[in-house]
């Protein structure tokens, strides 16, 4: 269990509290990095001593996590229901987390009727309105302005923020932009990227160069910006990077691909798209290079941040590095330039000196950005001191206080208008 300097008053305080996790979706870690990170949210609490359920409106699939096997009752919710006002003022938690901002606008209402002095945590996973307002620069052919963030996308995330006792922020990026561009009061903020225990000693385990081959790049399909980076490795590397490295091969795998990514399988080209991968770890563990020209998007990458895990060097762009390393050196390159990492590519492959360094600074990385122990006890104390100073905490927070208000009756009309639809 993982204990801080407050050992028994927090591990005991934590074991006379219910949370519960809503979702639209099942946890799938095998298939998304966001699958991952709701998992080390859901260990980090449970090694506390919460009691954890989790419901969402979404049925299991063949993928989802077997959430039983950590002693977390699971639930089937409904939308547009006065049957989850029953549950939840039946489950009466003590702690209710929000898996995104849509979720949030559908049930947060919901929550503050029924259970008005539970704490309510919104995690972000990123921010949404940041990565579809690059997502639409990138299509249309620009560069990226701030005032592109402006949009009703943003509104309404920005607002089930400040509805919210508490946010989770995956990137210190994002951190500033909502302190600095949005406003938010810093104290309803907290930064909570991926977390690790692991150290040197379990890299030690990790293959090193000579045991590694190939390039891959991963990432679920159903996420925009791992089809864009697959096209542009496609497209823009490879076919230069193949003739000046004819030994190696692309591995692209991905949950959920579409017909228009499996078509790009050329083994002539020594381009390989492989779908879901059965161990993701493995298949970056057993790459000698983990390539993500990322184009666009927003909070931190899971497969880089696997990659340092892993020990295997990555080359990516500035997009895709944002605020993942601090001011440490990059576990391999970034650039933003197709023949720069084409050239890049060629030497992390084939200098070990310069492949064993990244390896190393990517280690570095992890111990001094990712160890747990700099945020389980801040994160376990936060949740604790706006348990217990909830009204104090609520109103200074008092533009939240105003739209939860407006937000209780107007989306309460079209809820219950929806519920009455339904039955005819």
């Amino acid at each position: 269990m993982f204990f801080g300097n407050k050992l028994f008053t927090e591990y005991f305080w934590g074991m006379n509290q219910k949370v519960i996790i809503l979702s639209s979706v099942w946890v799938e870690p095998k298939s998304s990095a966001a699958g991952t990170r709701m998992l080390q949210i859901i260990d980090l609490l449970k090694n506390q001593g919460y009691q954890i359920h989790y419901a969402a409106t979404a049925a299991p699939s063949e993928f989802s996590f077997d959430l039983s096997t950590l002693d977390i009752q699971t639930h089937s919710i409904e939308l547009n229901s006065k049957s989850f006002d029953v549950f939840i003022k039946n489950l009466n938690p003590d702690v209710v987390i929000f898996d995104r901002f849509m979720v949030e606008e559908q049930f947060g209402w919901r929550v503050l009727q029924q259970c008005p002095n539970a704490v309510r945590i919104l995690d972000t996973e990123d921010l949404h309105c940041l990565r579809n307002a690059r997502q639409l620069a990138y299509k249309q052919n620009k560069k990226f302005d701030i005032n592109d963030l402006f949009s009703d996308h943003a509104k309404r995330e920005v607002a089930s923020i400040l509805r919210c006792d508490l946010s989770l922020i995956i990137s210190e990026f994002e951190m500033d932009l909502l302190l600095t561009t949005f406003k938010v009061p810093a104290h309803i903020l907290f930064y909570l990227p991926f977390v690790t225990t692991l150290s040197t000693p379990n890299f030690l385990k990790n293959k090193n160069f000579s045991q590694r081959k190939d390039f891959v790049c991963i990432g679920n399909f159903l996420h925009e910006p791992n089809w864009a980076t697959v096209q542009i490795i496609k497209e823009k590397i490879w076919p230069e990077l193949r003739k000046k490295l004819p030994e190696a091969s692309m591995q692209i795998y991905g949950a959920y691909p579409s017909q228009k990514v499996l078509q790009l399988h050329k083994p002539a080209d020594r381009f390989y798209v492989n779908g879901r991968a059965e161990n993701a770890l493995q298949v970056i563990e057993d790459a000698k290079i983990l390539l993500a020209p990322i184009p666009f998007g927003a909070g931190i990458k899971g497969k880089l941040y696997e990659a340092m895990l892993l020990g295997t060097p990555s080359v990516t762009t500035t997009l895709g590095a944002e605020a993942m390393h601090e001011n440490l050196d990059w576990n391999g390159f970034i650039t933003d330039d197709y023949n720069d990492t084409i050239a890049k590519c060629v030497t992390l492959y084939q200098n070990q000196t310069v492949w064993d360094k990244s390896q190393q600074n990517g280690y570095q990385i992890i111990e001094q950005v990712y160890k747990l122990e700099r945020f389980k006890d801040l994160f376990l104390q936060k949740i604790i001191d706006v348990k217990n100073n909830v009204t104090l905490h609520r109103n200074s927070n008092f533009i939240g206080e105003i739209l939860n208000f407006h937000l209780n009756r107007s989306t309460e009309f079209m809820s219950r208008w929806i519920e009455e639809k339904n039955k005819k």
